[in-house]
């Protein structure tokens, strides 16, 4: 009989690929979806389908026994929210109650639980001569960061939890929104970059490798510890556009647009975004990542323990992602 793997966040751009990397591996997959998502990309794949009430543990614990669950991977959270209240909600207490509710409804059946964290909460470092290691002090400077950290904190507030923490850096592929804004700019020809960030250091993950290095580490006798996840490699400001535009065989016109002038048109698409009970993608606080000195982390830790040794470059990656883009109309 095929192991039982429940996948949260299934809809969403990693938990997809979570699904294929699961698959792949010979489980059977419970996908978790919210009420009213887009699921017809999922109608292809041999899974079943969940849906779970985050804010009841006791049901939440009645669901998970009658799943019968043997691994849970924690993918579901809000990268957009109107408060640091909402964040939190969403992002820790949530995590917690599953958490819990687990603990609960599963007992001696549940062999891992990962828990999707973000390299968000730890924050970036002010110095360019230091990498990001998981002893690295937390210092998030988003609401987004803080609310992933006080998961992570929470979560290991329960001994008997068989939880990994995966903190991924940027993730790029298939089916992301956020550095596709990038990516469908240089298409049309336009390079923008928010000031000049001299030397900037910054990490990505290739959203393949990140599922595959999940899904291995629902196999490990691990319990109670945290892993950075990057490609392994660190890029200056222009990389991901110069592999970009190589690839696309695209000239483009770069553009450097004054800080304060885009931290004005910031603080204008928050009001409108607030008028229309939505989260603009670029904020103040989005800010403060975007602009950051250096976002480069160690996975060494990563290679040792989970044997996590990333198959794509940043090119390698790009191209596959630039290709799905083309083949599905995206650009």
């Amino acid at each position: 009989m095929k192991e039982k793997v429940l996948i949260t966040g299934a809809s969403g751009f990693i938990g997809f690929h979570l699904i294929e990397a699961a698959l792949d591996k010979g489980l059977h997959v419970y996908a978790a979806v919210r009420p009213g998502s887009d699921i017809r990309h999922l109608k292809e794949y041999d899974i079943s389908l969940f849906e779970l009430n985050y804010t009841n543990e006791q049901l939440l614990a009645k669901q998970l026994r009658d799943g019968g669950f043997n691994y849970i991977i924690h993918a579901a959270g809000a990268t957009r929210a109107a408060s640091q209240q909402m964040y939190d909600a969403i992002n820790a207490t949530y995590a917690l109650n599953l958490a819990s509710a687990a603990l609960k409804g599963l007992e001696e059946n549940l062999k891992k639980f990962v828990f999707m964290s973000s390299l968000a909460a730890v924050g970036p470092l002010d110095s360019r001569l230091r990498m990001i290691t998981e002893d690295t002090t937390p210092a998030p400077v988003t609401a987004y960061g803080r609310s992933k950290l006080l998961a992570e904190q929470q979560l290991k507030t329960l001994p008997s939890l068989p939880l990994v923490v995966l903190r991924p850096t940027a993730v790029y592929g298939p089916r992301e929104r956020d550095i596709f804004i990038m990516l469908r700019s240089i298409h049309r020809g336009m390079e923008p970059y928010i000031g000049r960030v001299a030397d900037q250091h910054l990490s990505f993950i290739y959203v393949k490798d990140l599922a595959a290095v999940t899904i291995n580490s629902l196999f490990t006798g691990l319990s109670h510890i945290t892993f950075n996840i990057s490609d392994g490699a660190s890029y200056d400001q222009y990389e991901l556009a110069d592999f970009a535009k190589q690839i696309l065989n695209k000239k483009t016109f770069r553009l450097h647009l004054p800080y304060n002038m885009v931290k004005g048109m910031a603080f204008a698409l928050e009001k409108w975004g607030s008028w229309r009970g939505k989260t603009p993608v670029l904020n103040r606080e989005k800010l403060n990542e975007l602009t950051a000195i250096n976002w480069q982390c160690s996975i060494e830790k990563a290679k040792k323990y989970l044997n996590f040794y990333p198959q794509y470059s940043l090119e390698q990656g790009l191209r596959e992602t630039l290709q799905w883009y083309r083949l599905n109309k995206w650009l």
